[in-house]
């Protein structure tokens, strides 16, 4: 077993989009909006750790690939209940980059559940309306081409 062997497979360009939300108390929602967030923007904080996160992977996963990536893009859309994260990645490698999306927007999403746990704790400590659901890979190309 072990890790695939990708030493005969061309380098070519790849791309990946990984997309997940996390479900908040609608204050919440409303203080990120108007950036009352007691620990900063929690966009900010959550893009840069969805970037570290997506070139780590390799230390995460281990049967991911160390790939240099050539670009980690990550966006947030305020829902109704709670944050929508995207994370694209993209690389010139032999194999694919989805893993590295799919760490982005995870961590993405558990950073920015840190960045607001205070407002979500209920009165014993728990969290009864939080959740991170929906995680998938929506996009992955190959060359230009879907793979």
């Amino acid at each position: 077993m072990g890790m695939v062997d990708v030493t005969e497979k061309p380098v070519v360009r790849r791309q990946a989009e990984a997309v997940g939300r996390i479900h908040l108390a609608p204050e919440t929602v409303r203080k990120i909006a108007e950036g009352e967030i007691k620990k900063g923007d929690p966009f900010l904080v959550t893009e840069v750790a969805a970037m570290n996160a997506a070139k780590q992977t390799h230390l995460l996963i281990p049967h991911c690939h160390q790939i240099p990536l050539d670009t980690v893009t990550v966006g947030f859309e305020l829902i109704d209940d709670g944050v929508e994260v995207r994370c694209l990645v993209r690389a010139q490698a032999r194999t694919g980059v989805e893993m590295e999306a799919l760490v982005g927007v995870t961590i993405a999403l558990n950073t920015l559940w840190d960045m607001v746990k205070y407002l979500e704790k209920d009165g014993q400590g728990q969290y009864p309306a939080t959740s991170i659901t929906d995680i998938r890979v929506i996009r992955k190309e190959k060359g230009g081409e879907n793979d």
